[in-house]
């Protein structure tokens, strides 16, 4: 009987184990599709935050009157600083590099290079002037006319397990020249988390 008892305690134990070990399983999905675990911000609200605020952008009547008083020249755009003022860690380079191609993909505006990126480059044209053939010239590169800047900022309402929390998007686009505020828009994203019914 001992002998019986102790084969099926061994049994169960090692079940338990399969069960356990076996637990996790990891596969590749598609980049595009939208997996959300938790109520953070993700790829999906970047790139969906981006494609929204710069079709609103480039709608406005800023760029209209630009082209006419330029000769029909596409406006120049540099990106200043998106502050994350929010409550979690947003990756901030994933977000301004989806606006930056938001920007480029529409074909309506230029964008240029801001802060240490534009300063590698001018290094790299003068590490050129050592060939003289290939250099690129100096002195000639395109000044930004207008400056696009703002916040992400996000506001967190829990009830015991339930939680909503709200990103609030907010940029502004400056005239390099006049300093006139050209456009302001503002997206916000809503998630709701609900507590599980399962205990653990």
């Amino acid at each position: 009987m001992k002998k019986i008892i102790g084969l099926s305690l061994v049994a169960v134990m090692s079940t338990g184990m399969l069960t356990a070990c076996g637990g996790t399983q990891v596969k590749r999905v598609d980049s595009n599709k939208e997996i959300a675990l938790t109520d953070k911000w993700n790829d999906t609200d970047s790139q969906l935050v981006s494609k929204e605020m710069i079709g609103d952008m480039l709608s406005f009547p800023w760029i209209r009157d630009h082209k006419a008083s330029n000769g029909g020249d596409k406006p120049t755009v540099i990106i200043q600083r998106v502050r994350n003022k929010s409550h979690e860690h947003i990756a901030a380079d994933t977000f301004l590099n989806d606006l930056k191609r938001a920007i480029i993909r529409t074909g309506d505006a230029r964008f240029i290079a801001a802060g240490a990126e534009r300063e590698d480059i001018r290094g790299e044209r003068a590490d050129q002037e050592l060939n003289a053939k290939s250099a690129k010239q100096m002195g000639i590169e395109i000044a930004a006319d207008f400056a696009l800047s703002g916040s992400i900022n996000s506001f967190v309402d829990q009830v015991d397990g339930d939680r909503v929390t709200t990103y609030q998007v907010d940029l502004k686009l400056i005239n390099m020249e006049s300093n006139e505020e050209v456009w302001n828009g503002q997206k916000k994203i809503k998630k709701f988390q609900e507590k599980s019914s399962y205990g653990w």
